[in-house]
Parts: C-alpha cells; structure tokens; sequence
C-alpha cells in the first residue's frame, strides 16, 4: 500500500511494515508457530452483510488469516515456521463465474486430499471440475489451477465457505447451499423423528428417482460384505438417529465414529446429486482402525464384520469403562451358561483305583459331581450363532443333491437351556438360555465351515416367520423385572443378509424392509428393487435382524 506524500513523492507502507516485522525476527514460541495452519478458523458471519444488504452488491470485508501456502514456500501445507500476516478478504454477492458451476461432476465421497500434493490440509474443491486442491494463496495448487485451466469457484471442504480464484473474494450467494448441503448432509432432530413417515421420493440430477434410506452403495472392490452390513444397520431406528445428529457424538475423536456418522447422514439425505452413496471414506477408516483386518479388495465375511464393527464402535462411543453406548442400547442381551468339563484330578484319581464318593461340591459356582465339574455363569451377546444340521450325505434317485429344510425355532433351540452344545476345544458340554431379550436380536446362520482343504457351504434351507416371531412358545424367558412390566418377546424382521453362489465365489445381497409403507426392497451394491415378502423367506438365510414388537 503507497501513501503520497506532500513533496509528491509516494511511501510503500506496506514493506516497511514487512520491513519491520522482519527486524523483530520470528514469533515466540508461546504462540505455537509449529501448529498446521489452516484459513477459515473463524466461520462466523457467512450470509451477514453489513449497512446497505440491500444494494445488489452488497460486500463485507473481515480480518482473516491468511492461508497455506500464500507464499509458495511450503507446497504439502505443513505450516510455516514464521508467524502469518492478517488481510483483509471481501465478500461479494454477486459473482460472473456462478453459472461455470457443474453438479453433474461434485463427488464428496472421496477422501478429501488434494489431488496434487496428497495433503488432507486445507483443501478446496473445484466446483467446475470436481477436483481437490490445496490452498488458495498465490503459488497454492488450486490458484494455479484456476489460471491454467480458467475454473474460478471453489469450495473449502472443511468451512463450507466458496471463493473466486484467482480474484481471492469470498462468494456469499443462497443458490450454493444446496452444494454445502450434500457436502455436509444436515438433520434437525423434527426431521430425524419424521423419516419413518416420509413415503416420498426424491429425485437426482441425473433425473433418476431414489428413496432416501433406500440408495445403492458402491462396491468398490469385494466390498459388498460391507454394503450388506450397512444397510442392515440403517434399519435399527435409535441407532441411525443417534447417528444422524453429530451433536450426539462430539466428545468422541474416532474417525470410525465420525465417518459412520457422515455415511449414514448420507444415505438419509433427501437433497442428494445421486441417487447412491460411495463408502469410500468409511472404509478407509474401516481399514486403519482394524489394522487391515478387513480391506478393499479382500472379501470377508459380514458377521465377522458386524461383530468387529459393533464392538468397535461401542468402545469408542463410551466415556468410561463401565458406561454403556447405543450399540449396547440396541443389540445386548444376556446369556446364562452352564459348562460341564472333565475334572482331570478326580479322573485320573478313579483310573489309579481310588474311589469318588459323596454329594457334589460346591466352589466358587463351579460344582463337581462325580468326574464332572459344572460352571455356571452369565455373559452378554450382540448376536446369537445357530447351527445348522448336516446335510445329506446321499443324492435323490434323480441323482440331484437333497437341499434339507429346516424350520427356525428347531436351530434355537440350542438356547432353550436344556439343549447341549458339545465344544472340541476346549472338550465341553455347553447349555445357554436366554435372560434378558435386547430390543434387536441379531441371528447368524453358520453356513461356513472349514476344514484341512477348503470351505464348505452348508446350503440348508431355513424357515423362518417375517413377521411375529414369538420367542417365548420355543426358549424359556424370565418373567420381567418389574410388575407393570410385561414380556416383549416377539419379533419382526426388517433385515435378512443372504449368500449366493459357492463359498470362495459368491456375493452377499440383502433383504431390507422400509418401515413407511412396510415394502420390501432387494439390495445389492447399487442395484435396489422392490420385492415381495414371500420371496425373502425363500433365500439362504445368512445373518437376520430382528426388532422387538413394542
């Protein structure tokens, strides 16, 4: 900035101040020059104007921070090492470059890295191409692309604010929020609480019709174990609304949590460019977390991961080791389990002669009967294992293999308390029953076994109710805890994960319902159609989830 002075002559203000700013060397270390440093830290005042919001050019000028890379010497934005000037950035109403900018090609699915640099810092998004850039100061990747390739709007993916390059203003205009919107998909809690009411359809830009709650989810590569998971878990209604509003989940630093939260805040959303969701981000967070346990291009089995999922999520929810979570809310019940070992003292005493006489024994709830030792004890699930029975050995007299039916309440017997579950190692006799009901009862079919070549399917049918499925006719429940209190135990299905195809091969498609009209939709990856219900009680049953009748 040059001042004249009275002999005519002009001042560069502005280098002198740099002039003296230089001279008192670097800042302290009291103010943390060491931090990355991003733009934006003040997000205050978006859409105000000041004196004259009237005028069709109505501008607001604010003391921001300046932004990485203004001054070209730290390309990857890792901060800089002197303390940044103040400057001053205008706001405009309207912008030349507006209708430049093309829905068609915004995907905020993606990671958010800068396409050149790979920097999660301060990046924006070219809103004509779609691209990710960092920074927008002079010499920054998204200044540079602007200049080469003429595309002058960008939105920071963190702030939400939308700038002009190379001009540097900022662009205050109502006709992007719809961008901000499927950026950072919004619910009130009047909104949450009214989606199990809304039958209406919502249309893309494509001109393509879809139901939110109800979209496709990409396969990005043997991910539809994953897909399956998912959209299963959107049908448990506390869980999908807790997630639904970030305020319920702040205090937690887990990207997993955070992630989760933005997919679901995704498929709900009515506003959306498309009509399906990448889950990109999520796994990405899937695959950190579990330390590659479960990745892209590696098909894995989706109890294993429902089970991962839900433990970690519920770990990384809670506050304290004792507080419980809404995983727990949702899918806990209880189980008491009575285990009958060998007792080898008292075994090995009857083979050298000696005798074993006398009443059972009782210590620390472990009761020794004969050369039995009984321990009784209680344990939560999330979900219940069935075994199913083996297949036929013989074919039919067509030569054709015999597909065995079995009926549902036959397999659950196994917790009715009486029945014995006999394990290999350690050698046991196992008896569970059921104590305590949660409110969504997961309920997995062990169709895979492996044994010293490969992995065998056991492709027995099972026969199940979709809806009123009444526990208490088939396993013993304890009688409620308080008076007034009466036994919830029937059941409707909403979720039904099924496996097609041979074991190493096959792909997962699931069975959801949709809870406004009670209609049935067939999933699998971006593929969703109607079907009837008769037909989801004729698939391979794989994991099922069923919610409590209230």
């Amino acid at each position: 900035m040059k001042a004249n002075r009275e002999d005519g002559n002009s001042v560069d203000m502005e280098g002198d101040t740099k002039r003296q700013k230089a001279a008192d060397g670097p800042s302290s270390p009291s103010e943390e020059p060491l931090v990355p440093y991003n733009d934006d830290e003040d997000d205050e005042g978006r859409g105000l104007n000041h004196i004259g919001c009237g005028e069709e050019d109505a501008q607001r000028v604010e003391s921001e921070e300046d932004d990485n890379n203004d001054d070209g010497d730290d390309p990857y934005g890792q901060g800089s090492m002197l303390e940044k000037p103040n400057r001053q950035v205008e706001v405009r109403r309207d912008c030349p470059y507006l209708d430049t900018v093309n829905r068609q090609v915004l995907d905020f699915d993606f990671e958010k890295f800068c396409s050149v640099s790979l920097s999660n810092l301060n990046v924006y998004a070219c809103l004509v191409c779609g691209k990710y850039y960092q920074g927008r100061g002079k010499k920054s990747h998204a200044y540079t692309h602007s200049l080469e390739a003429g595309h002058h709007v960008y939105i920071n993916l963190r702030t939400e604010k939308v700038y002009c390059l190379p001009d540097g203003y900022e662009i205050n205009d109502p006709s992007l929020d719809d961008i901000r919107h499927v950026l950072n998909p919004r619910f009130s809690r009047a909104q949450v609480e009214q989606l199990d009411k809304n039958k209406q359809w919502s249309r893309a830009l494509d001109g393509s019709d879809y139901l939110p709650g109800m979209v496709g989810l990409n396969n990005i590569q043997k991910t539809d174990f994953v897909n399956v998971t998912i959209q299963s878990l959107m049908r448990a209604t506390p869980l999908r609304n807790f997630f639904l509003i970030p305020e319920n989940y702040q205090h937690c630093r887990s990207p997993l949590v955070h992630r989760f939260g933005e997919l679901t805040r995704k498929i709900w959303h009515a506003r959306n460019f498309k009509g399906q969701v990448s889950p990109h981000e999520f796994l990405q967070a899937v695959m950190k977390a579990s330390k590659k346990r479960f990745r892209i291009g590696a098909q894995s089995e989706p109890v294993e991961f429902m089970s991962w999922l839900l433990n970690t999520l519920h770990a990384d929810l809670r506050t304290s080791k004792k507080s419980s979570s809404i995983i727990h809310k949702c899918f806990q019940g209880e189980l008491e389990v009575v285990k009958e070992t060998q007792n080898k003292a008292i075994a090995e005493k009857k083979e050298s002669g000696g005798e074993q006489n006398g009443p059972p024994k009782i210590t620390d709830g472990v009761i020794e009967n004969n050369n039995v030792a009984a321990e009784t004890y209680r344990m939560p699930f999330l979900m219940l294992g069935l075994d199913l029975p083996e297949p036929p050995l013989f074919k039919d007299v067509m030569e054709k293999n015999i597909i065995p039916q079995v009926p549902l309440f036959n397999i659950l017997k196994k917790f009715d308390g009486e029945t014995v579950t006999t394990t290999v190692r350690p050698p046991a006799r196992m008896r569970y029953r059921v104590t305590r009901l949660p409110q969504y009862l997961i309920l997995h079919m062990r169709r895979f076994t492996k044994n010293n070549f490969f992995r065998e399917k056991n492709l027995t049918l099972v026969n199940f109710p979709v809806k009123n499925l009444e526990l208490k006719d088939y396993i013993p429940l304890p009688a409620p805890n308080k008076e007034n209190e009466r036994l919830r135990s029937k059941y409707d299905l909403i979720a039904n994960i099924v496996h097609d195809g041979k074991p190493d091969e096959g792909f997962y498609r699931v069975f959801v319902q949709r809870k406004s009209e009670e209609l049935w939709y067939e999933m699998q990856d971006l593929h969703v159609s109607e079907t009837l219900p008769q037909m989801v009680a004729l698939s391979e049953a794989y994991m099922q989830i069923y919610e409590q009748q209230q």
